[in-house]
């Protein structure tokens, strides 16, 4: 089974910036090549937001529209971590945010329908 382990989060203010990391594992760097990365977030209350994502290859990536200036997906060729920057943050952001994955993806990538492997989370809390 492919494994995501998100690291990164913490507590912020306003204004500060993030940096998420990913560490995928479970199959070797060949076959994680078809693969979409993605990233969610899910605030208490709410229901699980799409954020960004992006193709194994780095040639394709989507952004949700109150994100898509302020963060960016990536991952360095030949390593199987997958970043989320995040500038800009704000109290709206506070979340736990969550990596995902999918072989090849048959739905939407920007839904969470479309992942077959998740991460536990990591928190992240922006104050004003």
């Amino acid at each position: 089974q492919v494994q995501l382990v998100e690291s990164g989060g913490g507590s912020v203010q306003a204004g500060d910036s993030l940096r998420l990391s990913c560490a995928a594992s479970g199959r070797t760097y060949s076959t994680f090549s078809s693969f979409h990365m993605g990233w969610f977030r899910q605030a208490p209350g709410k229901e699980r937001e799409f954020v960004a994502a992006m193709s194994w290859s780095r040639g394709m990536q989507y952004y949700a529209d109150s994100v898509k200036v302020r963060f960016t997906i990536s991952k360095v060729r030949g390593k199987n971590t997958v970043y989320l920057q995040m500038n800009s943050l704000k109290p709206e952001d506070t979340a736990v945010y969550y990596c995902a994955a999918v072989a090849d993806p048959g739905v939407e990538v920007r839904t969470e329908w479309a992942y077959d492997y998740w991460g536990q989370g990591t928190q992240v809390t922006v104050s004003s």
